[in-house]
């Protein structure tokens, strides 16, 4: 059987270097599950892979769309799948990496039989976003599923969008209709997390964001300005804030700060929704790719005996 080997863990907490070593030590390509960057024009406010970076290993997924195309997570699915079978006849392992964590469980589990968008929802519910603000949906998904509202990106409008109008359609809450049994794939999934105290994560994306913009996040939303609160992939932490900031409605420090705060905010998220699951092999983030090595050697052995 194939092997996907799915690395896992907070923003800014070093996935894309792991990925990118782990690719070389196997000499197989990469998948990425980050929704941000699947956007060409959105490089630097998602801290997508550096041309030097996507230089040393084979990536897909990343910069393949515009912030203007239509891209759910159904036809991530869909795409992620056909590239794996692809490349599964070529290698017998492939890297998934990212932290979009409904986008990883599409590949890797698959998503549950639920319908598709409804027209006139998805229109009442963006003009709530663009109207009352990104609040009053996570209001509306409270209310209705408090369960998925806690694990949930709540500054990604797309999450939000989605789940309140599958649960208007079939009056089921979202966590239920998504927790449903699912076909098993035709490859194996190994996961592995990367692990730091949090007063490290903080810290890295606090220092990760100064990095972003001295490399000129602020130009790059510039560029994107004709679009503002028309494109829903642009409702992003580093881009509301900074496009924010750009309107006069905030100082830059201000808005800075905010990147930095929505940010910490994200990886809480992320480390409630991973702690939950319960076949993810920890590694330190100053070693992890030693002990990942080590971790997949003994276990694709042990597999193999199996």
């Amino acid at each position: 059987m194939k092997t996907l080997i799915s690395i896992v863990g907070t923003t800014g907490i070093g996935k894309t270097k792991l990925a990118i070593d782990l690719a070389r030590y196997y000499h197989t390509e990469i998948l990425s599950c980050d929704s941000r960057q699947f956007f060409k024009e959105m490089t630097i406010g998602t801290a997508s892979p550096t041309e030097e970076e996507l230089s040393l290993a084979p990536h897909h997924f990343v910069g393949n769309l515009s912030v203007e195309n239509y891209y759910s997570i159904g036809q991530y699915e869909l795409d992620a799948l056909i590239k794996t079978q692809e490349l599964f006849q070529k290698y017998d392992t492939l890297i998934l990496v990212g932290g979009s964590m409904m986008y990883e469980k599409a590949l890797i589990e698959g998503l549950n039989d639920l319908p598709e968008s409804n027209e006139e929802n998805q229109q009442k519910l963006v003009s709530i976003l663009q109207n009352e603000g990104i609040e009053e949906l996570q209001k509306l998904l409270k209310n209705l599923d408090k369960k998925y509202f806690e694990n949930v990106d709540l500054n990604n409008p797309r999450r939000l969008l989605r789940a309140i109008d599958v649960m208007w359609q079939t009056g089921k809450k979202y966590s239920n209709l998504i927790s449903q049994q699912k076909p098993k794939r035709a490859f194996r999934t190994i996961r592995i997390g990367i692990k730091a105290p949090r007063e490290t994560i903080y810290e890295r994306i606090n220092l990760r964001v100064d990095k972003m913009i001295e490399s000129g996040l602020i130009d790059e939303v510039k560029s994107l300005q004709k679009f503002d609160n028309d494109l829903i992939a642009l409702k992003t932490v580093g881009y509301t804030e900074i496009f924010k900031y750009l309107r006069g409605e905030w100082e830059l420090d201000f808005a800075i700060s905010e990147i930095k705060k929505n940010s910490r905010r994200f990886a809480k998220r992320q480390l409630t929704w991973y702690c939950k699951e319960e076949n993810i092999h920890w590694v330190d983030y100053q070693t992890a790719f030693a002990e990942s090595v080590d971790f997949l050697t003994k276990k694709l052995q042990k597999l193999q005996k199996v």
